[in-house]
């Protein structure tokens, strides 16, 4: 299978006679990497006849004992090493599993998360990463739990798109655009969460980039995820409530802005399910109201 351009093999046989630029071997002794101390993945120089780097890591901590944490900062920084070195190809063993009798399933899991991870989050030199297992048994495990594990994620679980919006408040109102793309109409400040971004993050950077507005007050609202709320396909949206001061300005991604007052909600053509979620918010803060006193 393909991760963008990576594509994934699992293999049975000798890591050693594996013909690629790199090889991971486990190491359980103080390592070095070009001279320098301190790396969990490191260099080696000498073990296999094809392989032109030998990475050596360590999957045993002080406790003599193999932890998750082990394996998983192992292949990272494994993963990352081989970068450096600009390989195109690296191959695996089952780390943790030849060496210290960790379950083989949760090493291909494992492994299979942090590669995923790797390729996602990095733009890879590797063009072949290979899982190469010595045993018919270890090789079937990692067929399925890291093969099939990476092709069910990849491939196979569709999620839903995040988003976020800001109910924006100002002398005025609450604070629209209106929207450049279709669908048309108009919208709370909002937009897609980027890799890596929390909402809080996404929802900020939104708003100061559709309303040039800087937001404070930030307060989560509500979830909204009926898969019709968005025409396009589905997402899930976390709306939250904020304020801001100044005066809103059309960002690049908006066609238009305004201040919308209370009263002017219902005669408004709003895109998505923006309106209801005006009127969720215009309800909620009605009955947090405190009650009015009948002293005259």
């Amino acid at each position: 299978m393909f991760i963008k351009t990576t594509q994934i093999k699992v293999v049975r046989g000798d890591i050693a006679g594996l013909k690629v630029d790199a090889i991971v071997i486990p190491a359980n002794t103080s390592l070095v990497i070009a001279g320098r101390k301190g790396s969990r993945a490191v260099l080696a120089k000498a073990g296999s006849p094809f392989a032109k780097h030998i990475i050596r890591a360590k999957t045993i901590g002080q406790d003599g004992k193999t932890h998750e944490f082990k394996i998983r900062s192992s292949c990272r920084n494994s993963l990352i090493l081989a970068e450096k070195l600009k390989t195109s190809s690296i191959a695996f063993p089952a780390l943790g599993s030849e060496d210290a009798n960790f379950p083989p399933v949760a090493s291909a899991k494992i492994m299979a998360q942090e590669l995923l991870r790797h390729l996602s989050e990095n733009k890879s030199h590797l063009r072949e990463i290979i899982f190469c297992l010595k045993d018919k048994k270890t090789y079937s495990v990692f067929e399925k739990n890291a093969l099939g594990y990476l092709d069910y994620i990849v491939n196979k679980l569709k999620s839903p798109f995040l988003t976020v919006d800001a109910i924006i408040q100002i002398k005025g109102g609450i604070v629209l655009i209106k929207r450049s793309n279709p669908p048309f109409g108009w919208a709370l400040p909002g937009g897609f969460v980027d890799y890596g971004e929390s909402l809080e993050q996404a929802v900020v950077r939104e708003a100061k980039e559709e309303t040039g507005l800087n937001i404070t007050d930030l307060k989560q609202f509500h979830t909204y995820s009926d898969p019709d709320r968005d025409p396009r396909f589905h997402t899930v949206g976390t709306v939250f409530t904020a304020k801001a001061k100044g005066k809103p300005k059309a960002g690049d991604d908006a066609a238009g802005v305004r201040v919308a007052g209370l009263k002017e909600i219902k005669s408004i053509d709003f895109a998505f399910d923006h309106k209801k979620i005006i009127q969720d918010y215009l309800k909620c803060n009605k009955r947090k109201r405190p009650p009015q006193s009948n002293k005259s």
